[in-house]
């Protein structure tokens, strides 16, 4: 598994480098777009013919990585990235000093909590194991959640899009808390390695779950959610016009329509205006 992941990335990389020139000097009509790939890819798949229209193409490359499409973005490798949600996106531009800013909001996917081993939150034990992303841009998003259904409670004072597991103040149930990397959480379900995995939107979906149905506990989704997904460019490009071009057609009501068809069960949400 472990050699698996490491060819895939190597594939990214060499694509990255070896389909074209940097971003930056390829032709204008090119738009490169590093996208996770399920809903990301998906919907920049959607797109391809809205762009065709107005004469640019669309290529996207697929990656299970979450750090190095923004490495990607800013080394002009691509022209931008849709994968992550704002909180993500502020703290890599904050840690790695990436010149990027956020064309827009596209969608919302829901944060869920799954279990092999309980149908309930009510059935969890005293020092039940929960299982979380190793990406501390998670967590606060993933303690306001078990805060919102009475598991803990934060300590006074803490941004709960910040927070950490070091902030939590009650702890009830005594719950274990065990990091591993965002694209290993569907594997830690599978295989029963705590009594609760809480998996990213995109992973659940890949991996054919429901949220609606499948999960023991599920984010409440809204249009203001700050965890929106976006589209992030250098901000030098900001205003190309091609960029502004796929950040109109992901936002378009065509999108949208199509959004609201495909994951009718609300695993992905469209983001209004």
């Amino acid at each position: 598994m472990k050699l698996l992941r490491i060819l895939c990335a190597a594939f990214v990389t060499l694509s990255l480098v070896g389909c074209s020139k940097q971003a930056s000097e390829s032709n204008d009509s090119s738009i490169k777009v590093v996208a996770t790939a399920n809903p990301h890819a998906i919907l920049l798949e959607e797109v391809k013919p809205l762009l065709k229209e107005k004469g640019y193409d669309l290529e996207i490359i697929e990656t299970d990585d979450y750090y190095m499409p923004n490495e990607a973005v800013n080394s002009k490798d691509a022209d931008a990235n849709f994968f992550q949600h704002i909180p993500f996106f502020n703290h890599e531009t904050s840690q790695n000093g990436y010149d990027l800013v956020s064309l827009g909001a596209v969608h919302i996917e829901p944060f869920g909590f799954y279990s092999k081993v309980v149908k309930d939150v009510n059935d969890l034990n005293d020092g039940a194991t929960i299982i979380i992303s190793n990406s501390i841009a998670d967590h606060g998003r993933i303690l306001a959640i078990l805060e919102d259904h009475d598991l803990l409670t934060l300590k006074d004072g803490v941004d709960a899009m910040s927070a950490t597991v070091s902030d939590i103040d009650e702890n009830p149930l005594n719950l274990v808390f065990k990091e591993v990397k965002p694209e290993l959480l569907v594997a830690s379900f599978e295989q029963e390695e705590g009594d609760l995995v809480a998996i990213n939107g995109n992973y659940a979906i890949q991996a054919g779950l429901n949220p609606s149905e499948d999960a023991v506990i599920l984010e409440t989704a809204s249009s203001d959610n700050p965890y929106a997904n976006i589209v992030a460019c250098r901000s030098e490009d900001a205003n190309n016009p091609k960029l502004r071009a796929l950040i109109d057609a992901l936002t378009s009501d065509t999108i949208k329509s199509f959004i609201e068809s495909k994951w009718s069960n609300g695993s992905v949400l469209p983001v209004s205006k």
